[in-house]
């Protein structure tokens, strides 16, 4: 039984973010889904599919790797808010990661955002995860 299930999907792709997997699946769920969106729209992976077999389904992503020196775009991917304690941020303070190069990933009553634009709409909500 996994209580934590966001920390589980981070944790699948950083393991093969760190084992040099070009693809990595995952149970789905509609919150991965809309995370996964926003890290395909933000550059850290380079594609997902989203299966519906089974009684869940899966995603599967594809992970970005440099052209050249075949690092990983995604250096590191951190769990904020967890059930234990939850950490949230109002519409101004909103986290900026590595001074605008990373993203923080925020749950708001619009949806699933990142910091910035959050910030633009000027919501609030619980900081899912970092990821730079």
């Amino acid at each position: 039984m996994n209580t934590d299930t966001i920390a589980d999907y981070l944790t699948r792709v950083r393991n093969a973010v760190q084992a040099g997997h070009r693809v990595v699946e995952v149970p789905a769920s509609n919150l991965k889904k809309e995370i996964t969106k926003i890290l395909f729209d933000q550059g850290f992976v380079l594609s997902y599919k989203f299966d519906d077999n089974g009684p869940q389904g899966t995603i599967k992503i594809a992970l970005k790797y440099d052209k050249l020196s075949k690092d990983p775009v995604i250096k590191k991917i951190q769990r904020i808010s967890t059930p234990g304690l939850r950490k949230y941020a109002g519409a101004g303070e909103m986290p900026r990661i590595l001074n605008g190069l990373g993203i923080a990933i925020v749950s708001t009553s619009a949806g699933v955002m990142t910091a910035k634009q959050a910030s633009a709409q000027n919501v609030g909500g619980e900081v899912l995860c970092y990821v730079y």
